[in-house]
């Protein structure tokens, strides 16, 4: 046991370092598979390259204004104050991507429409020469619909009715079926289509949209400067162009009018406040002239002029906290009322940016509603998430105005304490004097406010009629590079799949093969030797092969009869024992002479009567008397091999009567000296009980006093019980295993008949090898034999180009 471990050491080691160039092999042994995978590969690439629809990448940029990023660009008229969070170019990026600009672009352009024709095996888009436009004047159900439009001349045109039948319509005439009522207007391209059939591809806008949405890429070029890439690749340069220009387009109405929706709402704010200072400030200039006239004051001391330029500065403060409190007024009338006001109030000196914020998200919420009230009925489940967040909001406000308006009220106390501090300081100032300052103060409060409000006014109404856009181009939209198909990507599929498939077909029919393949197979389940293996050649029937002194196979076998006479030699006092001394006494022979070796396998077509007879042949060839018997009492080959007769009375005769001579049932073979065949014979109708018969044993014994080998071929064991029956009367049973070709489900049963001894001396012979095809054989084959091969037919040729698939 201790010699054996390196021996079973070294082995392991052979098997997990296998050769590559001996798996490789493996697969280059289908090279046609290969060749035939790249050609189909190679030419679907080429037809797809010259069918396949190029597309294009449509590209702009745009710089938009990134308060964030450039704090010091301010507006034209930096003293506007307007409620309107700050820009960022990231915001500015997925307003560009909302659905809605792209939607109105897609409505705008008409692209749920598109017009193709064919021209061979081709279709082209004709959304820059289509000879109509579709017009859709009333509205059906339109859902990837086609419409095929048969132009017949410059006013006509065939289309389906709703009967399915073909009808002429003339052009700018109204025709209504599925799709609604609608018309096609002509384009001056008109004539060039005259004969031609124009499908029509009706798609919902809605789907449309989302195509395009997914289409289109909107990122930032330079992380330190606010210029935006648009990007979308399309199969008509042009109509790539016009999307991204109508979308900047697009854009920038839609900054333009959200700007002047603002505007409008705190211009309108001023108006009404400004109507309202007009007669208090009338009111206030009509009661200082009355009390000037009535009291007849002409001029103010010193000390009255000191007073009012402290209670003005004072005053002064006290106005603005009062404007305050009206604007925050006006900001709880508005968030208080139960009506749907998008008009959201200007928020004029009230510095708070939650605040502004807030009001600003109110006003966009309700602007949603209102779109939503103008399609949708008002109890509809959509309305809940907005009108909860309309209350949220609102809720947020009123803490807010809450938190504003008591610090306001907090100031304005103050103010006016200073103010009766300073009065009370004065007592002496005649009360005349008192009274119109007061009243002038008044003016002077009315008069100020009025002239602030009407300079606000002025500013407004600037940056509302100004033409101002968020979105600056910087390069229109242009034609880039082909985006697909790129050849060099197509080739390179073409050519990974070329050797990729059939690679993996190879591999995958390897690994699902059941079929033992190599040695290392019947190594691993059996613990039976491997005698002898035997290459595969491609022989129409089974033949004599060893009489060829220059061929690969007949050296194998020529090989084995060597292996055979070793293992006989070693075995040979044991059978000796076993079988002459329970048919003889010791007076009779001491020693048997003729060697018995049984060939079996487990199935038919294993090369169980090519191995026979071909061991036979070699054992004869080496001058030893030699004679094989066709015991394959259900299917006999061996005579057919050598041409011998097969009514001549065989083994069946000399089993089932009695008496009759053994010499009656040999054969001589004329081409083979040395070598004798006992053929079958009549096939009998119960082979088993025939050769459960005492005659067996006698036939063998004489055997063996007439010859030196006795060769037995029999039928498949896990077929039938032939072989196990005939096997008590051999020395030697060589199992016959067949790569590719037995399953390795055998193996299991091959192993269970050897460690139940059912056969004597049982060795493998591994026989059809394909090296180059299983990667398992021998390196060399007949060219160290034949200096000029033999030319192989056509037929031979073309059988071995197809088995290599």
């Amino acid at each position: 046991m201790t010699n054996r471990q390196p021996t079973d050491h070294n082995k392991a080691d052979r098997h997990q370092f296998s050769d590559l160039k001996t798996v490789l092999n493996k697969y280059f042994y289908h090279w046609p598979l290969f060749v035939l995978c790249l050609i189909i590969a190679l030419a679907g690439a080429y037809i797809y390259l010259q069918n396949a629809t190029p597309a294009y990448e449509v590209s702009a940029t745009i710089l938009v204004k990134d308060e964030k990023k450039s704090p010091q660009d301010k507006a034209a008229l930096p003293e506007l104050e307007q409620s309107s969070s700050p820009k960022n170019a990231e915001s500015e990026i997925e307003i560009l991507r909302s659905k809605n600009l792209v939607s109105r672009v897609v409505n705008n352009l008409q692209l749920w429409t598109s017009y193709k024709t064919k021209q061979g095996f081709k279709t082209k888009d004709l959304y820059e020469t289509t000879p109509f436009k579709f017009v859709l004047l009333r509205k059906g159900v339109i859902n990837g619909d086609k419409l095929e439009v048969l132009i017949t001349d410059k006013n006509h045109f065939e289309v389906e009715n709703l009967g399915g039948k073909k009808q002429t319509v003339t052009f700018n005439q109204s025709f209504k079926n599925g799709l609604g009522t609608w018309l096609l207007k002509p384009t001056n391209l008109l004539d060039q289509y005259v004969g031609s059939t124009i499908t029509v591809a009706l798609n919902d806008p809605e789907m449309v949209s989302n195509e395009y949405l997914k289409a289109l890429d909107a990122h930032l070029l330079d992380k330190l400067a606010p210029t935006i890439g648009l990007f979308i690749t399309d199969e008509v340069p042009q109509r790539g162009k016009d999307f991204l220009n109508s979308l900047i387009t697009a854009y920038n109405e839609a900054a333009s009018d959200e700007q002047k929706r603002t505007t409008k709402s705190t211009i309108d704010f001023i108006d009404r406040r400004l109507a309202s200072l007009t007669g208090e400030l009338s009111s206030a200039e009509k009661q200082v002239e009355g009390y000037r006239s009535s009291q007849g004051l002409t001029d103010i001391n010193s000390q009255a002029k000191v007073y009012l330029e402290n209670v003005q500065a004072n005053d002064s403060k006290l106005n603005e906290v009062n404007v305050q409190l009206n604007v925050i007024a006006g900001i709880e009338q508005y968030v208080n009322s139960s009506a749907n006001n998008a008009n959201a109030p200007a928020t004029i000196g009230i510095s708070d940016p939650a605040l502004n914020s807030l009001i600003e998200k109110l006003s966009n919420l309700q602007l949603k509603k209102s779109a939503l009230l103008a399609t949708t009925p008002e109890n509809n489940p959509l309305f809940e998430p907005i009108n909860k967040q309309i209350a949220l909001t609102k809720a947020s406000i009123r803490e807010t105005v809450n938190g504003v308006k008591s610090s306001l009220l907090n100031s304005k106390r103050e103010l006016q304490s200073v103010n009766n501090k300073t009065e009370s300081s004065i007592k002496d100032i005649p009360v005349q004097e008192r009274q119109f300052v007061g009243m002038k103060r008044q003016q002077s409060i009315k008069e100020n406010l009025y002239v602030y409000l009407l300079q606000k006014r002025e500013e407004l109404a600037l940056s509302y009629a100004s033409t101002f856009v968020d979105a600056r181009i910087v390069d229109k939209a242009n034609i880039g590079d082909m985006k697909w198909p790129k050849p060099s990507l197509i080739s390179a599929i073409a050519l990974l799949l070329g050797i990729g498939v059939p690679f993996m077909i190879i591999y995958f029919r390897q690994s699902f093969n059941n079929k033992i393949t190599g040695r290392r197979d019947i190594e691993t389940a059996l613990n039976v030797p491997v005698l002898a293996e035997l290459s595969y050649d491609d022989l129409d029937k089974e033949v004599i092969v060893v009489n060829n002194k220059h061929h690969l196979i007949g050296e194998q076998f020529r090989s084995l009869r060597t292996n055979l006479n070793y293992l006989h030699q070693s075995t040979k006092s044991k059978i000796a024992d076993l079988q002459f001394q329970s048919l003889y006494t010791d007076n009779d022979i001491s020693e048997p002479k003729g060697r018995v070796t049984l060939l079996t396998s487990s199935v038919s077509k294993e090369g169980k009567s090519f191995v026979s007879t071909n061991l036979a042949t070699t054992l004869a060839a080496s001058g030893k008397k030699t004679v094989i018997l066709e015991m394959d009492l259900r299917k006999p080959k061996v005579t057919g091999i050598f041409d011998l007769p097969s009514n001549h009375p065989g083994i069946s005769e000399y089993l089932s009567k009695d008496n009759t001579p053994i010499t009656s049932i040999i054969q001589h073979t004329e081409n083979y000296s040395g070598l004798d065949v006992i053929g079958t014979g009549q096939i009998p109708v119960d082979p088993s009980e025939l050769l459960e018969k005492d005659s067996l044993a006698k036939l063998i014994t004489e055997l063996r006093q007439m010859y030196d080998d006795i060769v037995i071929d029999t039928a498949p064991l896990h077929l039938v019980t032939d072989a196990m029956i005939i096997a008590k009367q051999a020395d030697v049973s060589l199992y016959i295993i067949r790569q590719g070709f037995t399953g390795k489900e055998e193996l299991n049963f091959i192993r269970e008949v050897y460690e139940a001894s059912y056969l004597p001396n049982i060795n493998i012979i591994f026989n059809g090898i394909k090296k180059n095809k299983y990667g398992y054989g021998y390196n060399y084959d007949n060219s160290y034999y034949n200096a000029k091969p033999k030319k192989a037919s056509f037929k031979s040729r073309w059988k071995q180009m197809l088995s290599r698939f």
